[in-house]
């Protein structure tokens, strides 16, 4: 086989993953082996952020390396402009194999974003009845009850008392065989392991669904964890604060929650945690077993957080406190040793942020693809420290800096100022301080250089735009949605006929 010059490319992205819910992270109860050793290979990065923490939204800006402001999908239904360079496009230009396994989130569901190949396990909207996941349960007789109920609002309204007390951390009704995180990681497996027969480079982007809720592992990981014996993460409040409560009531009620409740949750969202692990390190034995391993990059991280009790917070909705935009990233470079981490400031006290809009020039950078979008993102590797870091959602906008951190909303009474060196965990809004008068000044204005938030765009839909080819791509435009309704059509059934759900 001819020696190649630009090396591969795996990319490992998880859903809703906090930052601190790694072993190599200092978490003391999560039990991560692979992306443990992943990280001691290569580098971790502690100080990696999101830009905007919902799913569609920050994979397209993963994807495109721009602010939402700029992409405009603010929401989990928005398009990407077929216009808008992807690095995955920019890629497959420069000879790359490109192919995409498990959840994309994209509207139309297979649309072209530089993928030649997808292979989608989806669980929000449409995509559950386009994608091949979905088929294959069906093609079983199988029904992935929890998600259904956790997910869609008709089923949701029907859900057991037992749902709801368990904040959906529920044993799943799916075997380990069928569960979303096996079909993921077998179809990973099965795409790295044909890369010994290519000579082509190969990019494969894998995608878990998890550990987004509901918290729903397979038995057997389900009982890895005694919620009794769990530690509640830093930031738990006993009662939830009228700041917190202005923002909505969540989707678990937020001034409801139990500390045992928390503690049941923390226990199955580390089990789905610890079943993702196991599934990464059989693609990384299915990547050595290739004999191309040290000729690949390898990126794992995740497109937002997760409070998972933090201020009594469950999920995702509220203010872009830490444990939400915060997210775990590791990188491992072909000929970078150990020690490689010293440029990112990892395991010490540098101050050097990364946000996900600095993947796609980073990735490109460094496996020599040309990349010509993402204004104002670079390779972080390489490019000067960033002094702030800045992220947005639909009300809502952020910047940090290493000791100070602003969330600014419309209304002046509902904006934050924190000093992370004094109040780490963003207790003490200190907005109207006169003392901190300069400091709130200067960052308003470097929000400002960043957010052009006087003119932001609509939301973009397009469910006419293009999608890849491909036998498995499903549709819905050419069938008149015969195939989705059939779909819907079974889940319904199957959600009809069910009686009970297991619970913890």
């Amino acid at each position: 086989m001819t020696r190649q010059v630009h090396p591969d490319v795996l990319i490992i992205v998880t859903d809703q993953h906090r930052y601190d819910c790694l072993g190599i992270t200092g978490n003391r109860q999560v039990h991560t082996p692979a992306l443990d050793r992943l990280a001691r290979e290569g580098v971790l990065v502690e100080q990696a952020f999101c830009p905007f923490p919902l799913c569609a939204p920050s994979r397209a800006s993963f994807l495109t390396g721009l602010y939402a402001y700029q992409h405009a999908v603010w929401d989990n239904q928005g398009t990407l402009s077929p216009g808008i360079p992807t690095f995955p496009a920019a890629f497959r230009d420069a000879g790359y194999d490109t192919i995409a396994v498990g959840k994309m989130h994209l509207t139309p569901t297979y649309a072209d974003v530089g993928f030649r190949r997808m292979i989608l396990a989806e669980q929000d909207g449409p995509g559950r009845h386009d994608d091949d996941y979905h088929r294959y349960l069906r093609e079983r007789d199988l029904c992935d009850e929890n998600d259904l109920m956790d997910q869609v609002d008709e089923f949701r309204r029907a859900a057991p008392r037992e749902y709801y007390e368990a904040c959906g951390a529920i044993v799943s009704n799916l075997s380990e065989e069928h569960h979303s995180t096996t079909w993921i990681g077998d179809r990973a497996v099965d795409e790295v392991t044909r890369w010994r027969q290519e000579e082509r480079p190969q990019l494969l982007y894998a995608s878990f669904i998890k550990p987004h809720h509901p918290f729903d592992p397979p038995r057997r990981w389900a009982e890895m964890y005694d919620p009794q014996d769990m530690e509640i993460l830093p930031g738990w409040l006993p009662e939830l604060r009228e700041v917190e409560a202005a923002r909505g009531p969540g989707y678990f009620p937020n001034a409801e929650l139990r500390e045992a409740q928390i503690r049941s949750v923390t226990a199955y969202y580390y089990a789905t945690i610890s079943q993702i692990d196991h599934q990464i390190e059989r693609i990384l034995e299915a990547l050595q077993g290739t004999g191309r391993y040290d000729n690949t990059i390898v990126l794992f991280t995740s497109d937002h957080g997760e409070f998972l009790g933090f201020h009594h917070l469950l999920l995702k909705h509220n203010y872009l406190y830490e444990p939400l935009v915060r997210v775990p990233m590791i990188w491992k470079v072909p000929g970078w040793s150990p020690v490689g981490r010293e440029k990112t400031g990892a395991e010490s006290n540098l101050w050097n942020p990364v946000s996900l809009v600095d993947v796609a020039p980073t990735l490109c950078d460094l496996a020599g693809v040309l990349w010509e979008g993402g204004a104002g993102c670079r390779n972080f590797f390489t490019a000067p420290r960033r002094e702030y870091i800045c992220a947005e959602s639909t009300d809502e906008y952020m910047i940090r800096s290493e000791r100070y951190k602003l969330l600014y909303l419309e209304s002046p009474a509902a904006r934050q100022l924190f000093d992370l060196e004094a109040d780490p965990l963003e207790l003490d809004n200190r907005y109207e301080d006169p003392t901190f008068s300069e400091i709130r000044a200067e960052l308003e204005a470097e929000l400002l250089r960043t957010f052009l938030f006087v003119n932001r765009p609509p939301v973009h839909r397009d469910r006419s735009a293009p999608v890849i080819a491909g036998d498995n791509v499903q549709d819905s435009r050419l069938d008149g949605g015969a195939l989705r309704y059939e779909s819907e059509r079974y889940f319904r059934e199957k959600m009809r006929k069910k009686r009970t759900y297991e619970c913890p």
